[in-house]
């Protein structure tokens, strides 16, 4: 039997009948990982103990006849943005490097009550910031489909890391569209969560009205098993939202056929002719099992990426300001005062593309620039949120690409961060609106490299989302990961 190619839910299930025992598949993907974690770069730190500790709390709850969490003995990656009590918490920066935070957070806590087998802290951008995971202070992430490629940012090290079946399912978070783009570059399934469904405390914060934490998995199933997890109202986060939540895991297999929206402005000049066909082929599909296609227009768009940027620099320059090397973090060791130390220490752990974001983001918010900028861009978000709002008004999803292309080449954008921001076109809106979305595996390219699809929902619709990104996914019956082009590597 081989684990790295179960599915979450088949390895709960033979966990659950004694087929599998925990601990061994917590030492089995281990060393997995540590054969091929320098071939593709995609985790920081590996968390043994903390497996090896989940693993036996599970095979004793087991062994008592006490009903397990329903993750019992799944190895899950953490995106390393996100706070494991003990454990360092770099965001892939200098200035992080050695900070271990003394709490976990919501998710962490509630993965480990699940019978969760948290595996590692995955790689990615630093603090969130980019599209192909390659402003890493610990150096770029490879695409296990092909290591001359991105696996696309900032969540890249989870995204590779499920594709390359070095763990079933893994946690990201998702500012502009940091879960679905590197889902669709590494064929794998990405969902960004509504905007409050998710606690986000312990989420080192990056844009705080746009980041949410989300799941990156195989297939549609496991997703929702691990969002039915993670999904929750949670005391410590102000913004989470207490409402009814469904079972998505029994809900998902009841589609019915809906409305579905196509915006035209999401098949313009700029995409692909492979990811049109795929998309294209993928709206064929929804259409064959009953649901209705009808033309939308969003004609906002075009403002999206403008103004997702004003916004989140200037939320990232005031959320990065309290790295100054006074309560922790790197402090630099070569300064003769206050104010220089706070210069160098900054100057030192941050990365260029962190301080080009927090560059911008203090230009638009100081005086004289504030009403030219930021408040023009918070009045376009409200009109973007309205636009979404009234679409929904008349269906029930809207359908669209979720990368312009099917592979960013590793170097090819990096030193040109305009063409890097728009990567991001087709995904920023979601963020700025709050909605629930999903990207999902829809064909490859005429390399081999995925195609993603992405199927936007309503506020706290992630069930609508989930069946439908379930049926389309039975229809085309592909299988998600490396498993595509090669068996997987290590163990």
């Amino acid at each position: 039997m081989n684990l790295l190619r179960l599915s979450a839910e088949e390895i709960y299930c033979k966990t659950v009948s004694g087929e599998l025992d925990p601990v061994d598949t917590a030492d089995y993907f281990l060393e997995n990982i540590s054969s091929v974690m320098e071939r593709y770069n995609n985790f920081i730190t590996l968390t043994p103990e903390l497996a090896r500790s989940s693993a036996k709390a599970v095979r004793d709850c087991l062994s008592s006849g006490d009903a397990p969490g329903i993750l019992a003995g799944v190895p899950v990656a953490v995106k390393d943005n996100i706070c494991i009590e003990g454990y360092p918490t770099t965001c892939g920066s200098r200035i992080l490097e050695k900070f271990k935070p003394p709490y976990n957070a919501t998710v962490v806590k509630i993965l480990l009550e699940s019978g969760a087998l948290i595996i590692g802290k995955t790689n990615l951008d630093e603090f969130a910031m980019g599209s192909s995971n390659e402003n890493s202070f610990y150096g770029p992430v490879k695409n296990p489909l092909d290591a001359d490629f991105s696996p696309g940012g900032s969540s890249g090290g989870s995204a590779a890391a499920v594709a390359g079946f070095q763990v079933p399912l893994a946690l990201g978070s998702d500012t502009g569209g940091s879960i679905r783009q590197p889902a669709s570059l590494t064929g794998t399934v990405g969902l960004k969560p509504t905007y409050g469904s998710v606690s986000r405390y312990g989420l080192v914060a990056f844009g705080s009205s746009l980041d949410q934490i989300g799941t990156i998995a195989g297939n549609v199933r496991d997703t929702a098993r691990l969002f039915q997890v993670i999904s929750c109202c949670d005391r410590y986060d102000s913004t989470s939202v207490d409402y009814n939540r469904p079972d998505f895991i029994v809900g998902i297999n009841n589609f019915k056929p809906l409305k579905i929206g196509i915006p035209k402005e999401y098949f313009g000049d700029g995409l692909d002719d492979d990811v049109r066909q795929a998309v294209e082929n993928g709206i064929d599909i929804l259409k064959s099992v009953g649901c209705k296609i009808i033309d939308i227009s969003l004609p906002n768009t075009d403002k999206a990426i403008a103004t997702y940027y004003v916004i989140a620099t200037a939320e990232a320059s005031s959320n990065l300001a309290r790295y100054d090397g006074v309560k922790y973090g790197h402090r630099s060791a070569d300064s003769e005062d206050l104010l220089e130390m706070y210069l160098n220490t900054r100057s030192e752990g941050f990365g260029d593309e962190v301080k080009r974001r927090i560059m911008l983001g203090t230009y638009v918010l100081s005086s004289g620039y504030y009403e030219a900028y930021y408040r023009k861009a918070m009045q376009v978000r409200e009109a973007l949120r309205h636009e979404l709002f009234a679409a929904f008004e008349d269906v029930d999803l809207i359908v669209t690409p979720t990368s312009p292309t099917a592979g960013i080449r590793l170097g090819e954008k990096v030193s040109d961060p305009l063409a890097m921001y728009l990567s991001d076109i087709y995904t920023v809106t979601v963020n700025l609106a709050g909605n629930c979305a999903i990207s999902v595996p829809c064909g490859y390219n005429d390399t081999g490299l995925p195609i993603g699809l992405q199927i936007i929902g309503k506020h706290f619709d992630e069930l609508t989302l989930l069946k439908t990104a379930h049926r389309l996914e039975k229809e085309l019956d592909l299988k998600a990961g490396a498993g595509n082009k090669s068996n997987p590597p290590g163990v």
